[in-house]
């Protein structure tokens, strides 16, 4: 009895040592035919399953784009009711330049970056001002553009030629913009007591300020031209530019391909004479030195 107990746990002995050897593999240093990939360390940054979202974006052959399509020129429904406008055209460009097709989803501007972390857009071309409070949410690729802001009133208003001027007055500006936040934090506590009106679009603004609802509003002229001049308002924009805003594209967080993606065809954009060819087509001027 002892010696079949004996001879069963040396043959038991016998398969676990050579089962160990394998799984170090074996007792020469050879690897094995297949080998499990090893797991990474705690905390250490994992690479994108085959490119992450952009070859998401690639294998659906569309690139998602998220806009106001209310701010011409650079976002806007034409008379075919299409999407049309700067904004636009750069979006087509980017997404041409990584295979794909742009589709674009018209949206309020305050609900841009909501859509953008809920995953139902994959990117914001939208003049989103690039500031260091958005970048604690959100991504930006290089700018694509520089805008020159101004304080705007009606013609007949001579009160009124500077920021310092808005107090005691009621001033309008776009909801979620970077111009609102521009006035509650740094206008306001500067200049004193004034009301701001929000709004959640260009051409409803400048409605209100040609009917004397508000007593001015900011915004950049390249905005301003193309609903003046539709609409015919009694406006005009007055002293220098209280600030500069860049723009860039907008995308989440932890996206590193895609961003990288987008930086390409931008750079590319600009150095084959496209960006100009946008920029004169929608402004009726060269676009500025960088």
């Amino acid at each position: 009895m002892m010696n079949k107990w004996t001879k069963q746990l040396g043959l038991i002995a016998l398969i676990s040592t050579t089962a160990l050897l394998a799984a170090c593999g074996g007792a020469n240093g050879n690897a094995p035919a297949a080998s499990p990939a090893p797991s990474a360390s705690p905390g250490a940054e994992q690479p994108a399953a085959e490119g992450g979202q952009l070859a998401d974006i690639k294998k659906a052959g569309v690139l998602k784009v998220g806009l106001m399509g209310t701010y011409a020129p650079y976002n806007f429904l034409n008379d075919n009711k299409e999407i049309d406008g700067f904004d636009a055209d750069i979006a087509k460009e980017i997404a041409k330049r990584l295979g794909v097709q742009a589709e674009f989803a018209p949206q309020e501007f305050s609900g841009l970056i909501p859509s953008l972390q809920a995953k139902k857009i994959d990117v914001i071309i939208s003049q989103v001002t690039i500031t260091d409070e958005r970048k604690k949410a959100i991504d930006f690729s290089q700018p694509y553009i520089t805008n020159q802001v101004k304080v705007i009133v009606q013609e007949k208003n001579d009160a009124i030629t500077k920021l310092a001027d808005f107090k005691g007055h009621k001033i309008g500006v776009g909801l979620g913009t970077n111009d609102e936040t521009y006035l509650r934090t740094t206008v306001l506590p500067e200049v004193g007591d004034f009301e701001i009106k929000t709004y959640d679009d260009v051409i409803t603004t400048l409605q209100d300020l040609n009917a004397g609802r508000i007593d001015a509003t900011i915004n950049n002229l390249y905005a301003l031209k193309p609903v003046v001049e539709k609409n015919g308002f009694q406006i005009k924009a007055v002293g220098e530019p209280i600030k500069s805003d860049r723009a860039g594209v907008a995308l989440r967080k932890d996206n590193p391909d895609l961003l990288a993606a987008i930086d390409e065809a931008l750079t590319g954009i600009k150095e084959d004479g496209t960006y100009k060819t946008i920029f004169v087509k929608w402004f009726g001027e060269e676009p500025p030195a960088e």
